[in-house]
């Protein structure tokens, strides 16, 4: 960076988490609410301001913009990706985000609610954030730092790009998504309207992060169908639906396959939603592993233990639905090494050691990679995310933004 730059960063971070971005698991729109655009209409006022005449939103609330290229050289057109939506486990109504200046490394007690407290114990990379600005949330609500920060990351790296034409790079594509927290981020970009070669999500966690490898995910859908009968006079031909989904939930494994009993590269079975009444009942599951295979073999122990609970209820019928929603990045970016190479040169040059890593989860760039758009995931600052106990350094978000910079000159060297 050059020197005495002044960054923009926090101030826009500070600003986006105020607005309400919370994404619907069941609506059936696109954008599943309506607020995230919002923040969609704001962004492309501030790129345009920037200097990025192009920027558009469009009718799903997607953001494109153009940095174009400041050298004569051949080099891959590069999206740098991030989304605008927060999660739907934790309300995002009316965030206050709090400066915590000079970090002590003592426990931080949110003021809006005291019994929230962001403990070092149960956050042990805040130990390493002593003397740095930490910023939280109040208590009511999460902060927003997934994946705000690293829309104000990019942000701040397009300003600072567009200030300094000197820098030599290749055309930079952003592209700012909704729904990435209900997994239908990329559901509808246009690939076309984007035009890149390769691209990088802002959406890791902790000072030097890569992930390049993430779960492949399915969903699925098990619908119970009972049969419903006056229950004065249901003996022998009541069947309830209610009470078979929960004969399913009480046979699931105890001590494995859980997002609660599980770490590393273990995958899980996970309920996360169930609805229903004695005629019908539904439980929505979220299925997670490295390997398709892995994955392909615990929908079948799932669909087994479904089968074995129905048929101990004469009448009733079971189905089992199962929703593709991504696949393991790796898969696609093995076959392009310098994707990931030169974003571990980028850190480096932000004097920052590279810290390769899996993802138990996913981000936009797991189906982006699949979309022919190689994508791998850098580091923002985010950190214990979904939870009122989120938080990001703003140091970790600046370094975020030095990475970018050196990440764009990289590729212009290296083509």
């Amino acid at each position: 960076m050059v020197k005495d730059y002044v960054y923009s960063v926090t101030e826009r971070f500070l600003r986006y988490a105020q607005i309400d971005t919370q994404a619907d698991p069941l609506s059936k729109t696109f954008p599943s609410s309506a607020k995230q655009k919002d923040l969609s209409r704001l962004l492309v006022q501030e790129l345009q301001q920037i200097g990025l005449s192009d920027a558009v939103t469009d009718q799903y609330g997607y953001v494109y913009a153009t940095i174009p290229a400041t050298t004569d050289k051949e080099v891959p057109v590069i999206c740098l990706c991030a989304h605008m939506d927060t999660a739907p486990d934790c309300s995002g109504a009316n965030v206050r985000p709090i400066v915590h200046k000079a970090y002590d490394g003592k426990d931080i007690i949110l003021p809006d609610d005291t019994t929230q407290v962001i403990t070092v114990k149960e956050h042990p990379y805040l130990a390493e954030k002593i003397g740095d600005d930490i910023i939280t949330a109040s208590g009511n609500t999460l902060l927003g730092a997934d994946n705000k920060a690293g829309v104000a990351e990019i942000m701040d790296a397009a300003q600072y790009l567009v200030q300094h034409p000197e820098i030599r790079h290749g055309k930079i594509r952003i592209l700012f998504t909704p729904d990435e927290e209900v997994g239908r981020g990329v559901e509808h970009v246009n690939m076309e309207q984007l035009g890149a070669q390769f691209g990088y999500t802002m959406d890791g966690g902790e000072l030097g992060s890569l992930e390049d490898e993430t779960f492949s995910a399915d969903g699925v859908k098990i619908t119970i169908h009972g049969i419903s009968v006056h229950p004065g006079a249901a003996k022998g031909k009541l069947v309830s639906a209610v009470k078979i989904a929960a004969d399913i939930l009480h046979a699931l494994p105890k001590d494995i396959l859980s997002p609660e009993t599980t770490e590393d590269r273990q995958g899980f079975i996970h309920p996360v939603r169930i609805e229903g009444i004695t005629e019908k009942a539904e439980i929505d599951f979220i299925i997670r592993d490295f390997t398709t295979e892995e994955l392909q073999g615990h929908e079948f122990f799932l669909r087994k233990i479904m089968e074995t609970e129905v048929a101990k209820h004469p009448g009733a019928k079971g189905e089992f639905k199962v929703t593709a929603q991504y696949r393991n990045m790796k898969e696609v970016l093995d076959k392009h090494p310098e994707v990931t190479a030169n974003a571990e040169e980028a850190i480096r040059r932000a004097g920052i050691k590279p810290l390769k890593m899996s993802i138990r989860g996913g981000t936009d760039g797991s189906r982006l990679s699949f979309m022919g758009l190689p994508c791998p995931n850098i580091f923002t600052g985010e950190m214990a995310l979904h939870s009122k106990h989120e938080y990001v350094s703003i140091q970790d978000m600046q370094k975020a933004v030095d990475t970018i910079i050196h990440l764009v000159q990289v590729w212009e060297e290296r083509s």
